[in-house]
């Protein structure tokens, strides 16, 4: 996983300092908001409802990027620097953010670290068998730290905990609004709340309990949430692409041991994998269906009316097919 170095991430502070930029908020009284992802990005505009055409809101990872590739760029830099709210993950791949915030020039800004917010609903990355791991996992020496599965945007669970954090951390900001954060929060979470019993009576409802990805796995919070179990090709940070012929007879070998009608993959996958397993199966006739894991969205999808929600109701009908 490529990481911009600590001398790189510098040269670009010390550029943003010297550039003077003023923040958007000194500049026309908007609060200036930034977020690293889309599901960051689409919490913020629902929680502000109405007050969010006050406030310059920023989507770092809004061409495309995958959160475990991206690097920020000079303005990047010089936007988070200056904001007044800063949201992201707080993973493995936000490792740049330490340093970014070192050099702030708002002494008031106010950040969120979602991997932090939600304490011990925090889960590690897991192979679980058949999965191939990453050289450096099983190269990695013992006693290393754990690396924490980032993808917590897909638990309907814990996206009603994170949204409430954010309508309080956007009270700070401006007091004058506090209560319709809250209020907008709340009506929020009834639709988090009311989704999240779908997903829990289609799951009730399932003859089979089981997924098979084809692809790397960052579905754990939503299987977990559910009681469903897994098998994938790799976990769901892995920067890893080809499967080894061993990980693709393992899930052949399951889709034919389980009787498993479909196979899974992610909406970044170019298919090939999903595609070798069905054909290494002994029916050959499975279904490949797609589940969305909202990590490379861009500002099309933005303007052609994609949001959390739309995702998450989408990605419960193709459960549905997957679990018939």
């Amino acid at each position: 996983m490529k990481k911009l170095c600590s001398a790189t991430l510098c040269l670009l502070l010390l550029f943003a300092l010297l550039t003077g930029c003023q923040s958007p908020s000194q500049n026309n009284g908007k609060l200036n908001i930034v977020v690293t992802t889309f599901p960051e990005y689409d919490w913020v505009r629902q929680i502000m409802g109405e007050k969010k055409k006050d406030a310059d809101l920023t989507l770092l990872l809004d061409n495309g990027v995958d959160l475990h590739s991206y690097q920020p760029t000079t303005d990047d830099i010089v936007k988070i620097s200056s904001c007044d709210m800063f949201i992201y993950v707080g993973g493995e791949s936000d490792k740049w953010v330490d340093d970014a915030l070192k050099e702030t020039t708002n002494p008031d800004m106010i950040t969120l670290n979602l991997l932090a917010s939600l304490k011990e609903a925090v889960k590690e990355e897991e192979v679980v068998e058949g999965m191939q791991a990453e050289e450096e996992e099983e190269d990695s020496e013992e006693g290393e730290e754990p690396e924490y599965d980032e993808h917590v945007w897909l638990s309907l669970k814990n996206t009603a905990k994170l949204c409430k954090v954010i309508s309080r951390k956007l009270g700070k900001i401006d007091k004058d609004n506090k209560e319709t954060y809250l209020k907008n929060a709340d009506a929020y979470i009834e639709k988090l709340n009311a989704l999240d019993q779908q997903y829990e009576e289609a799951v009730r409802a399932a003859n089979t309990k089981t997924l098979l990805f084809g692809d790397r796995f960052p579905f754990r919070y939503l299987t977990d949430d559910y009681g469903l179990q897994y098998y994938a090709a790799f976990v769901g940070c892995s920067a890893e692409t080809e499967a080894s012929f061993e990980t693709i007879r393992f899930l052949a070998k399951k889709v034919d041991e389980l009787g498993l009608k479909v196979i899974m993959q992610t909406e970044s996958s170019d298919g090939k994998i999903a595609q070798t397993i069905q054909k290494q199966s002994k029916a050959h006739d499975q279904t490949v269906l797609t589940l969305d894991s909202m990590q490379s969205k861009t500002s099309s999808d933005l303007k052609n009316g994609t949001t959390y929600l739309s995702v998450m109701e989408k990605n419960l009908e193709v459960l549905k097919k997957a679990l018939k």
